[in-house]
């Protein structure tokens, strides 16, 4: 019975130093502790996806799948003596019978602020050499004035 008594008072002495240990990260920090973990007072909501705006206008109705509606002023092959030339002098070689636009323009929205294209209506798939030529073309039937 003794030993139950001496068990006790130590845990309680035990209990009561531990209580008075805790103290604030401040006191902690003055004694040369190292502060607390802070207590986790929340329960994080799980992270949702941001909504999608919707685009402001409907994209151009187009039967194009190799690249943006152009108009261009001459549809001809890489055979054409005035394409080959413009080939050459940029350096870009093409098979013969590759499809070529020269002096195309785009045509961004179709049917819209009297936009249309009173030449030929193509589809390309290499317009990045400013309008002078684009490579690889296919007629398309949108747009013709």
């Amino acid at each position: 019975m003794k030993s139950t008594i001496a068990l006790a008072i130590l845990a309680l002495i035990v209990a009561t130093v531990q209580a008075i240990s805790i103290g604030t990260n401040a006191e902690r920090m003055a004694r040369g502790l190292p502060p607390r973990a802070p207590a986790k007072l929340f329960n994080p909501t799980p992270v949702t996806a941001a909504k999608r705006h919707k685009p402001s206008h409907a994209p151009p109705p187009s039967n194009c799948s190799t690249g943006p509606v152009q108009c261009c002023e001459k549809l001809t092959n890489a055979k054409d003596p005035i394409a080959k030339l413009l080939l050459e002098l940029l350096g870009i070689i093409v098979k013969p019978d590759v499809a070529i636009g020269l002096t195309c323009s785009p045509l961004s929205i179709i049917g819209l602020g009297g936009e249309f294209c009173g030449a030929h209506t193509v589809c390309c798939e290499n317009n990045s050499l400013g309008g002078l030529i684009s490579i690889g073309c296919i007629p398309s039937t949108c747009c013709v004035v």
